[in-house]
């Protein structure tokens, strides 16, 4: 029994959003702006089912997961607009696609070197497909970021082992915090930046260091457009899914949907001004959903495994992306900007950028991330067919 009952679902869901809302306030701060708010959300979610305050299971997570992670997919990828990402971040897209070479390579070397079969056993998902789940999985958090790590969540199943779900969560945003501290010294070692041509700062944006930016404000309107867009797509794409007979292939569809609206309607992203913010806030509730289903002891059971896997997938990922990079002629402010973009997203890499006074960056760095969260769900399933 927890101090909120499991079929109190408005209880449920205020605590998930407080939980978000308050992660969201200490990311603001010095420390939090280290740890990031989405560790911060996930460590909070963890302490508060584990010291039974909110409980493990509940039917408000599961309306979260079947209802609220699909109209994530949507809502970021109003955004991704492939003709405007050419155009406005071609070198930072060739980064990126490097980025993602490294992230597959990582993957598959974690993967050789580790057996990961013995991880998610209470999924259901049989022994001989584990490792080909974790596999997807992790290439597809890492080349876009949550909304692909929701989706390869469901369509490989290990969504279906709370604790192994929730220690992949932790273990994977813990460790991409302290990937973001080590990428964001790596400009001021000349051992490192020798071997890249100097930062020619091409552009003289004066953008402001924001999440994303948007030429229309936002308003009710369009965050009422931008989830009426959403559930219509999301619809469609389960029609189409249920119609071709391609079961599995839902988020996929859904991706590819929402990338034609994007691209062949590129005033979707003014009519639907705040869906990538509003995606944030739903994201940030997912987590802690996630989060809350995680059993301590159950998790520490499968850390070393994952810790390991995490730790050799990063250090490939930024060894194949530095080596490329350079001897594609790549700066290393497009190359960390990229390499941010697909371990942390869209939020971050702009706001790094600005940080470290790339203002060149800060476009492509949205741009990118976008891109992420599109080819994510794509690769990441894939690999899983594959293996």
């Amino acid at each position: 029994m927890s101090v909120i009952p499991a079929d109190n679902s408005i209880a449920v869901i205020a605590a998930l959003m407080v939980l978000s809302g308050g992660s969201m306030l200490l990311a603001k701060t010095r420390l939090g702006a280290q740890v990031t708010g989405t560790v911060i959300v996930i460590l909070g979610a963890i302490a508060a089912s584990n010291l039974k305050l909110i409980p493990h299971s509940a039917p408000a997570y599961d309306f979260i997961f079947t209802y609220i992670v699909p109209l994530l997919i949507p809502l970021f990828l109003f955004q991704a607009d492939l003709r405007r990402i050419v155009t406005e971040a071609s070198r930072t897209t060739g980064a990126f696609l490097l980025a993602t070479v490294g992230t597959v390579a990582g993957v598959t070397v974690a993967a050789l070197l580790l057996d990961l079969s013995g991880l998610g056993t209470g999924s259901g998902v049989p022994e001989a497909s584990r490792e080909a789940a974790v596999v997807g999985l992790f290439a597809s958090t890492y080349i876009g970021g949550s909304v692909n790590y929701a989706a390869l969540g469901e369509i490989t199943g290990l969504n279906q082992d709370a604790s192994f779900f929730s220690a992949a969560t932790a273990a994977d945003n813990l460790f991409s915090a302290v990937y973001l501290s080590l990428i964001a010294l790596l400009p001021g070692l000349t051992a490192i930046t020798r071997f890249f041509p100097a930062d020619t700062q091409e552009t003289n944006s004066d953008e402001a260091p924001a999440a994303i930016t948007e030429e229309q404000p936002m308003t009710a309107v369009s965050l009422c457009l931008a989830i009426a867009a959403s559930l219509a797509l999301v619809a469609l794409a389960d029609s189409l899914e249920q119609a071709l007979g391609l079961s599995g292939w839902r988020y996929i569809i859904l991706t590819a949907l929402v990338l034609a609206v994007a691209t062949l309607v590129p005033n979707a992203r003014n009519w639907f001004s705040g869906a990538f913010e509003l995606g944030i806030a739903l994201s940030f509730a997912f987590f802690a959903a996630i989060a809350a289903g995680a059993n301590i002891p159950a998790m520490l059971s499968v850390a070393p495994l994952l810790i390991g896997m995490v730790c050799i997938l990063l250090s490939v990922h930024l060894a194949v992306l530095l080596a490329l990079g350079a001897l594609c002629r790549l700066t290393l402010p497009e190359l960390l900007t990229a390499s941010n973009a697909a371990i942390l997203g869209a939020t971050t890499a702009p706001a790094m950028a600005a940080a470290k006074g790339w203002r060149d960056q800060i476009t492509p760095g949205v741009l990118v991330g976008v891109l992420g969260y599109a080819l994510g769900t794509f690769i990441g399933t894939a690999l899983f067919k594959l293996w």
